[in-house]
């Protein structure tokens, strides 16, 4: 198995954290995986906001909603919150071009993935947050209007190592020329 097939394989969502610090090292590793993702046209429509502060994370932590993720917030020593500029991803020339209108959310994924296996890679734990109350967690961010914050990953050493969630055989969800 390669080392990417291992990295896929052995990510969990990590929800506990030790009480050890992520190094400016390691956060810009992690960062620089985020610059190299792909997104639609190249437009990079991504803004990552990186949170250390303690009653930034615990006023962020009041924004879930029935979250089992509401004690990382403030555990977690990082917590980066991952926004997207708006009609940038699938426009062109000002225009949606795709059935699904904003591709932002799609680019986002793919970033938030690479936040996730360069992390584990470097031997950190993430979560990825996605039920939260976005418009309350914007305003305590800061972020513009023309941008909207899609998730957040609270991220740090794991207190233990999850075990790996049954997942569907190949089988179940691969069709060949039809559905």
């Amino acid at each position: 198995m390669s080392d990417l097939m291992s990295i896929i394989k052995g990510r969990r969502s990590v929800r506990k954290y030790q009480d050890k610090d992520v190094s400016e090292e390691a956060l810009n590793q992690i960062l620089e995986s985020v610059k190299w993702s792909p997104s639609w046209a190249n437009s990079q429509c991504w803004e990552v906001i990186v949170v250390r502060d303690l009653a930034t994370k615990e006023r962020l932590q009041g924004t879930l909603i029935k979250n089992p993720a509401t004690k990382a917030m403030v555990q977690a020593p990082v917590v980066l919150a991952l926004c997207g500029k708006l009609e940038s991803s699938g426009f062109y020339n000002s225009q949606v071009t795709t059935k699904f209108g904003d591709w932002f959310m799609f680019d986002l994924g793919i970033a938030a993935q690479s936040i996730c296996l360069a992390a584990y890679d470097l031997g950190l734990g993430t979560v990825i947050v996605g039920l939260f109350d976005h418009n309350k967690t914007k305003e305590i961010l800061g972020v513009p209007e023309d941008y909207e914050v899609v998730s957040m990953i609270p991220m740090g050493y794991p207190a233990k190592d999850p075990e790996a969630p049954k997942r569907r055989e190949i089988s179940e969800f691969t069709h060949y020329d039809k559905f």
